[in-house]
């Protein structure tokens, strides 16, 4: 039965309702027995830049691995492409949703290209091998990424910030309409940043939805066009970043007193903290 949840979007290039691929109906997501989200609902709007916001411990990467699957529920469901995600084989889920999480590791010894070439497992099969076409993606990704002259290199050679771009190529090259992306810009300076996030806003004008965490909030106000603001495990607001990025919300988020100005570049909103007394942020419980 087709699927007919929809969510108002608030991307200027998509209609005024969107279907909704992705979404969370009311789930319970933790570890060791101990929830960290409870009775959450959150919808991602296609071909929307979400970004998920929030201090740290708040259940952001939490949500994001429970979207992606890497984190079962202990109630409620998630549901893509209208049906649960827990019901879609593995391999069917990796062909619609590219995954990049917070901690992964390389096996030893592993050449750059071969990493990047695992991006196309979803693709390959027992009738279904190695092709010109995933040549052609994987070359795709390495030069989206800047990483060509990488290529040869073993992984554990690199920087850090070389190999988030790294991580970065093989999530591109399994050519998902769908990218959730658990804080990307790691590891890189800020030229680089940049740079990542404008190959993410590039991708989603052609048309891909983009799920990321990130801690930069200017960042998540410049480049995304929906955006989740979460606090504790539950969601305190959302929708586009003139709505959600306001001084009383950053303030109610973040424990930080700010003033939003316009952006001088894009016209958005921008944050400037406040001057504040060392030590009165308040510590949140720590998350896995």
């Amino acid at each position: 039965m087709p699927d007919h949840h929809t969510v108002a979007s608030s991307n200027p290039h998509t209609s005024t309702r969107e279907p909704v691929r992705l979404r969370a109906d009311d789930v319970t997501l933790g570890y060791d027995g101990r929830p960290i989200i409870a009775g959450l609902s959150a919808a991602i709007p296609d071909r929307s830049f979400t970004v998920i916001i929030g201090p740290n411990a708040c259940g952001k990467s939490t949500l994001l691995r429970g979207l992606s699957r890497l984190l079962a529920p202990t109630s409620g469901q998630v549901v893509l492409d209208g049906k649960a995600i827990s019901s879609r084989p593995a391999k069917d889920v990796a062909r619609r949703l590219g995954l990049l999480p917070q901690s992964a590791v390389a096996p030893d010894g592993i050449t750059v290209a071969d990493l990047v070439a695992r991006g196309r497992y979803p693709h390959q099969g027992l009738l279904r091998q190695w092709s010109n076409d995933d040549e052609q993606a994987v070359f795709d990704a390495l030069k989206a990424t800047g990483t060509v002259d990488l290529a040869p290199k073993r992984v554990d050679e690199l920087s850090g910030g070389q190999r988030q771009r790294i991580w970065v190529a093989m999530v591109l090259a399994q050519e998902t309409d769908l990218l959730l992306l658990d804080e990307p810009t790691t590891f890189l300076d800020i030229a680089h940043q940049v740079e990542l996030m404008e190959l993410f806003a590039h991708l989603n004008r052609q048309g891909r939805t983009i799920v990321a965490v990130l801690h930069d909030l200017n960042h998540a106000a410049r480049y995304a066009d929906h955006i989740i603001a979460m606090r504790r495990g539950e969601i305190l607001a959302a929708g586009p970043p003139s709505e959600v990025v306001t001084s009383a919300r950053v303030e109610e988020i973040y424990d930080l007193p700010n003033v939003v100005i316009a952006d001088p570049i894009t016209g958005g909103p921008l944050v400037v903290p406040r001057p504040m007394p060392v030590g009165t942020t308040q510590d949140e419980e720590a998350t896995p």
